[in-house]
């Protein structure tokens, strides 16, 4: 199935599932609503040959810093890993990888001088579902913190609430059982899905995190999403200017797992 063709059926699709989540929708409404919704299945689309990975990443970028300081710090590998787990948000899908999220990360950490190794776990595409799957190459790489964003695939594709919930219950009970430190990001959908679906889809993030009692950003594209000089194109993916600002607030969850004592997996 070509890019084209793939991109048509999903956009049908997505306004299928306006019709239905929106039964009242006047039909200027639903003008306005298509070319918003046309976007997210075009970014969906494109990322379709990584859907719901089995296997880890083939080109995991591991995160690198230009810093240029004379003294001594720890090689990389020897340094307490930090494994951003995620879709195309964290994989930086658009951007050069020195502008993705981990990247800046990175730089960020080393010139605060925390001596962590982020590595880059992110896969375009990818579900609750394909993390689940590949999360024994995660802890292969024996992360002592593990920043997981995650869900927004699953949303945007209708997935039933109680599998994505699911999935990321599986995924925390496993890295809680390795002692690992978690940051949950929360991730929101258009309200165009029907209150009753994005309002449910938003409390899967909070309420695991309370569950699961973990360090807990509450929406991962914070004063990013809905900002058009923020993101590119497709309206979804931060540019870097973005991620610059999607870094900045998430050290605010981060750091106090910085300063906790390392979990045994390290």
């Amino acid at each position: 199935m070509n890019a084209e063709y793939r991109r048509s059926i999903i956009a049908n699709s997505a306004t299928e599932r306006i019709m239905k989540h929106c039964p009242k929708t006047r039909p200027h409404h639903l003008v306005l609503m298509i070319p918003i919704f046309f976007a997210l299945c075009m970014a969906a689309a494109g990322c379709d040959t990584a859907n719901d990975q089995t296997l880890p990443p083939t080109t995991t970028n591991v995160a690198t810093t230009t810093r240029s300081d004379t003294h001594t710090t720890p090689a990389k590998e020897d340094r307490p890993r930090i494994v951003a787990l995620g879709d195309s948000l964290t994989a930086g899908l658009g951007v050069p990888p020195d502008e993705s999220y981990p990247s800046r990360l990175q730089r960020h950490l080393d010139q605060a001088g925390y001596s962590y190794h982020v590595v880059n776990a992110g896969v375009s595409g990818d579900t609750t579902a394909g993390a689940l799957r590949r999360l024994d190459w995660v802890l292969k790489n024996q992360p002592s913190i593990v920043i997981l964003e995650l869900g927004a695939n699953d949303g945007l594709r209708g997935q039933p609430i109680k599998t994505i919930h699911g999935n990321l219950q599986k995924i925390l009970q496993r890295l809680k059982d390795r002692q690992v430190h978690i940051l949950l990001t929360g991730m929101k959908i258009p309200p165009n899905y029907g209150f009753d679906y994005t309002s449910q889809f938003s409390e899967i993030f909070p309420q695991l995190a309370d569950e699961f009692d973990v360090a807990f950003m509450p929406f991962f594209l914070e004063d990013v999403a809905a900002h058009r000089s923020l993101n590119q194109a497709d309206g979804i993916h931060p540019t870097g200017e973005g991620y610059a600002i999607v870094v900045e607030h998430l050290m605010t969850y981060l750091e106090p797992l910085l300063r906790a004592p390392l979990s045994s997996t390290s």
